[in-house]
């Protein structure tokens, strides 16, 4: 399962619209007009191109099929619908030729626009001893207490029992982002193939974002505050400096480890590449099928003027993804993360559903 506690970080170093302002530089289309539901149905989504992720989305769509024949078979026919719309071109104009409906999202300020964030799976060094630099502990769940787990700080000074510890990385800001993006693989550097460390567990202390931590401080603008900028700011201190302002996150990951396997959302599906996001379930169920106009971004993470349309499936979920609001899975290693560090961005959104199917929203 992927980790809810990443989505805090995103959640709280992003600036949130407010009223009808919608950021330039972070992507704005907006003439579509005032949309008065969380899910409009409109003739033609009115977006330009063509979804450049056909190959993707289908290998997304035969992971499901492989890995959750119901979620599979409850979204078969939009699934089909969408297969054979491609096949024929993915003209937008022409989606009711083929039984599809498209349900416009009304985005976080009613016009349109729907927040991007991104998350990834990261790779980390490690050793089952410890020995030189790998010294930092990484820890499986521990039998919960009538007292409780401890704190991170307490955890950091060794308040759990060795024990559970399942190996020693050779950075704690490394270990804390895999915390942040719920799973990674571990390379023991032994010569075997990589260890999948899945979401194991919290410790149950309440999370504390230290990017806004950064924020409050000021040591980082709020504009600027990215994964990646963190990462930089850990650079740039000493190790006691990253030690006391990661124990500012009382909240705790655990993890267990399990050969070499893909990476699984919260549906226990693989995940696709720019081909799966996380949603709120309440809005946007498991399965649902989207197509997305999302802003391009050049390689320092600067927004470009462009879109492009992808088709992807909501197979996660998160804590801090709430309404109009999805994570993308940007895949795995640092380059992945690096990209999904930037978003922080806004595009278009259209649920698409076979007409025969139905459609049911939970506040709907």
């Amino acid at each position: 399962m992927k980790l809810w506690g990443r989505y805090f970080l995103c959640g709280f170093v992003i600036l949130l619209l407010s009223g009808c302002h919608r950021p330039t530089e972070q992507g704005q289309q907006y003439k579509d007009g005032h949309i008065t539901q969380d899910l409009q149905l409109v003739n033609t989504p009115d977006a330009q191109g063509r979804p450049v992720n056909a190959k993707d989305f289908a290998t997304q769509v035969n992971f499901i099929s492989e890995s959750s024949p119901r979620l599979y078979n409850n979204n078969r026919e939009t699934f089909d619908a969408i297969k054979n719309w491609i096949l024929s071109g993915g003209d937008t104009r022409y989606l009711n030729e083929f039984g599809l409906l498209a349900y416009q999202m009304e985005g976080q300020d009613n016009y349109g626009n729907v927040k991007f964030t991104g998350y990834y799976t990261p790779i980390l060094q490690a050793r089952h001893i410890k020995r030189g630099k790998f010294k930092y502990p990484l820890y499986r769940m521990p039998p919960k207490s009538r007292f409780g787990l401890p704190n991170r700080a307490a955890i950091y000074r060794g308040a759990l029992n060795k024990k559970f510890i399942v190996g020693y990385s050779n950075s704690l800001m490394d270990n804390f982002m895999m915390e942040v993006q719920g799973s990674g693989y571990v390379d023991f550097g032994d010569g075997q193939p990589l260890t999948f460390f899945g979401y194991g567990g919290k410790n149950g202390h309440p999370y504390r974002s230290i990017g806004k931590v950064l924020i409050d401080r000021g040591e980082v603008p709020s504009q600027n505050m990215s994964m990646k900028t963190i990462r930089q700011w850990g650079e740039r201190n000493s190790e006691t400096a990253v030690r006391e302002l990661l124990e500012q996150n009382p909240s705790f990951v655990f993890f267990k480890s399990e050969p070499y396997t893909f990476v699984r959302g919260a549906s226990a599906v693989p995940l696709v590449a720019k081909a799966s996001v996380a949603s709120d379930r309440s809005l946007i169920p498991p399965g649902t099928a989207l197509l997305a106009e999302i802003p391009v971004l050049d390689n320092m993470g600067k927004f470009t003027g462009q879109y492009r349309m992808r088709l992807m499936v909501a197979l996660d979920v998160g804590g801090a993804i709430k309404g109009h609001h999805f994570d993308i899975y940007h895949g795995v290693g640092d380059n992945a993360g690096e990209m999904a560090g930037f978003y922080n961005h806004y595009g278009r959104v259209w649920v698409l559903k076979k007409a025969s199917s139905g459609f049911l929203v939970a506040n709907q």
